[in-house]
């Protein structure tokens, strides 16, 4: 798809945004004097509400589109609103498209241009009848943004850039989501990280089964002893020359999750295709951070592999070592996610000393319980590096909210043989003695953050029939470092 900025509209189909506000009647009597329409009808018609689209057909064969923002839309309200928009019509959109930005700030030409793109996203990757493309979604559609003539050119380009950017990578770690487990190994993941930081010009290495054996990754190596498929602890580094401080992420890469011996229900199972959301926000976050040229050492640690079933797969019971050096009492195997996170906090520390420390993971489902599918859990005991989480993730529409990580949990994971057993068993916070596990393995570190996205990085959403990836976590930690 083309961009341009223009002043007054060109194109035969309009777009124009409005605000549930105090100027929303005399903006619809305007249009209304405009397009020659009742203003009693338009008003009683459209009222402004979030997402809501009014089809207008017009004189000489164009087409108004209005599309309602809310009250005090954010970033979040604006981009998915376009992307409603975009995706619900693509079918009947021409090939060019004007979008009306004049008097709204410069910050929605970012929005607009991502919730844009991100409305053209398509599903159905493996199917064989594939609906015909639409001329607007082509390589020769253009989306014209009608901005007023006062704005800087400098700054409208900056807006589009970014948003192309970040739509770009949320496309890719879409595809990436909602690849089934036969399109998508440890390896898959080892491949899109060599190709994108030899694009956007960031190291990457990834240790494979020999390497990750020398260098002590017990844990990982416990879980992936179930699966034909061999594990990789991927690296990536991005690092501007000027850098001052270092940010480490850490992400669980499990490809498939069958539960291992502790197998899980058939139910849900083929969802655990999503069990790399972890690594796909790490992954994400570090090519945007390349791409966009943040001002900040960003390192990404993914530990990926299966967890699977056979002869030799982990077993509920067995102890296994770490990369830390602690022992581990695997009381289910299920709980694997925080086992080969253990190794890839560990790792991260001991060789980059992160100022600081996040990891990211579709790690339980309490935390569902808790939050529902509308939040992750946030678990630090940094004050600050909380508040400025949470902000980013208000910011961007990625919420988080804070979970306890008090002493008293730690109580759950007692191993009467090992330092420490993986799961309680308790059928309560679950997901806060997740994080009290986790905690063990950052050596204390001051500023550290733990991210359970098991209900936001998968789910139902207005895009898909059914459950597809959200990129949770690209944007919100996009957002974090630039303010960093």
């Amino acid at each position: 798809m083309q961009f341009t900025f223009a002043t007054t509209p060109t194109t035969t189909t309009l777009v124009r945004p409005l605000v549930q506000d105090d100027f929303l009647t005399k903006n619809l009597q305007e249009i209304a004097a405009e397009t020659g329409l009742s203003p009693e009808t338009l008003t009683n018609d459209f009222k402004a509400e979030c997402n809501e689209i009014l089809p207008l057909y017009l004189a000489g064969g164009r087409k108004l589109y209005l599309i309602g923002l809310g009250k005090e839309p954010k970033s979040a309200q604006v981009l998915k609103a376009f992307r409603t928009l975009f995706h619900q019509q693509k079918p009947k959109l021409p090939a060019a498209v004007s979008l009306d930005l004049r008097g709204c700030p410069v910050e929605w030409v970012e929005w607009a241009v991502n919730g844009t793109l991100l409305g053209g996203y398509n599903l159905a990757l493996y199917k064989t009848d594939e609906a015909p493309k639409s001329p607007f979604f082509s390589e020769n559609g253009l989306l014209e943004l009608v901005v007023d003539a006062a704005q800087p050119v400098k700054v409208l380009n900056t807006k589009l850039e970014t948003g192309r950017a970040v739509a770009e990578t949320q496309l890719r770690i879409f595809d990436l989501m909602n690849a089934p487990a036969n399109h998508k190994t440890p390896q898959t993941l080892v491949s899109w990280a060599l190709g994108s930081g030899e694009q956007y010009g960031y190291d990457v290495r990834a240790l494979d089964v020999g390497e990750i054996q020398e260098a002590g990754l017990e844990a990982l190596l416990a879980v992936s002893r179930g699966s034909l498929h061999e594990p990789a602890l991927i690296i990536l580094d991005y690092h501007p020359a000027g850098a001052t401080q270092t940010v480490g992420l850490v992400g669980k890469g499990v490809t498939f999750d069958t539960g291992g011996v502790s197998i899980k229900p058939s139910t849900n199972m083929h969802l655990m295709k999503s069990d790399m959301g972890g690594a796909a926000a790490v992954l994400g976050t570090v090519e945007l951070a390349a791409k966009l040229k943040l001002p900040v050492r960003v390192v990404g640690i993914v530990p990926t592999t299966e967890n699977s079933v056979d002869g030799d797969a982990m077993k509920p019971g067995d102890v296994i070592g770490s990369y830390s050096g602690k022992t581990i009492e695997v009381t289910d195997t299920d709980a694997e996610g925080r086992l080969i996170l253990a190794d890839g906090l560990a790792y991260c520390l001991k060789n980059y000393q992160p100022d600081v420390l996040i990891d990211l993971a579709t790690l339980t489902g309490n935390v569902i319980a808790a939050l529902g599918y509308h939040a992750a859990g946030l678990f630090t005991t940094n004050n600050d590096l909380g508040k400025t989480l949470k902000r980013a993730g208000e910011t961007t529409g990625e919420r988080l909210w804070r979970l306890p990580l008090w002493d008293e949990y730690a109580e759950h994971l007692k191993s009467d043989i090992a330092d420490v057993r993986n799961y309680s068993g308790i059928p309560h916070s679950g997901a806060i003695a997740a994080g009290k596990f986790l905690e063990l393995f950052t050596e204390k570190h001051p500023a550290w953050a733990h991210l359970d996205i098991a209900g936001v990085a998968f789910g139902d959403t207005d895009f898909a029939p059914q459950r597809a990836g959200t990129a949770f976590g690209v944007r919100l930690l996009v957002e974090w470092l630039r303010n960093l």
